[in-house]
């Protein structure tokens, strides 16, 4: 093979968690990088890549071919999963997309998304509701990264098929930590990661702000409610502090 391929922290952390050996589907691969990297780096062993545009997709060919790996990986125009068949790949990539997008396309084709053994997920916006959606489909999260990038945080969520069953005995409790969970991440929270802290901060402080402003404006109804909203954040804030052990101020 010629290319042994490069990523962005980001899309390395996303390649970073497919299992060695899994045939893997990239939905949204825009210009290929991930499948080249996949290939060159032996984590897969062939890829389908597949994109809504044309465009990003022609640069993708060009970059396969460049990297002598049009044997390994197949480029398709698809929609979504739209043109994904049952039986091609055991792992499924979304990236670089907003939550709802992606919750879309797991949900258009369900019988497609349940053909795979593993989803990696990389969603943009919305990662709350999107943690929710994901144990409402029946998936739960075994693994989780998350990249602070030229500024931005990007979480990374590894899915795979079955409920977790919560064993607290305090239901109030319980559902308390797993919005907090939904908010901040199962197992960023578990493992307590480095990048999740700085997040924690970063949130705290915006948050902190933002309530210091709410509070010398109107006290109309919208800005109460806003206010209610911000404190509700700034809880979740807290507690998952707490899970992870470091202060805020």
């Amino acid at each position: 093979m010629k290319g042994q391929g490069s990523l962005s922290a980001r899309m390395q952390a996303v390649a970073g968690l497919v299992t060695e050996g899994s045939r893997v589907c990239d939905v949204g691969c825009d210009h290929g990088y991930v499948p080249i990297y996949l290939v060159c780096q032996g984590i897969s062993p062939g890829v389908l890549a597949m994109d809504i545009n044309k465009g990003p997709l022609l640069k993708a060919r060009e970059h396969v071919a460049g990297a002598g790996l049009e044997e390994y990986i197949t480029l398709r125009l698809s929609d979504g999963l739209a043109e994904y068949q049952q039986g091609e790949a055991k792992t499924l990539i979304c990236a670089g997309m907003g939550g709802r997008l992606i919750q879309k396309i797991l949900a258009e084709y369900p019988y497609k998304t349940a053909d795979f053994k593993e989803l990696i997920l990389q969603p943009q916006s919305e990662v709350y509701l999107f943690r929710k959606f994901l144990k409402s489909m029946g998936y739960s999260i075994e693994r989780e990264d998350m990249i602070l990038e030229d500024g931005k945080f990007y979480p990374v969520i590894k899915a795979v098929p079955g409920r977790h069953f919560d064993q607290r005995e305090d239901k109030a409790d319980a559902q308390a930590v797993r919005d907090v969970e939904d908010y901040f991440g199962p197992k960023l929270l578990e493992d307590k990661h480095p990048v999740l802290l700085l997040y924690l901060e970063k949130e705290w402080k915006s948050s902190l702000k933002l309530k210091e402003s709410l509070s010398k404006a109107d006290n109309s109804l919208r800005a109460q409610q806003r206010l209610k909203e911000i404190e509700e954040k700034m809880d979740y804030i807290q507690r998952a502090a707490q899970i992870c052990g470091c202060k805020l101020f």
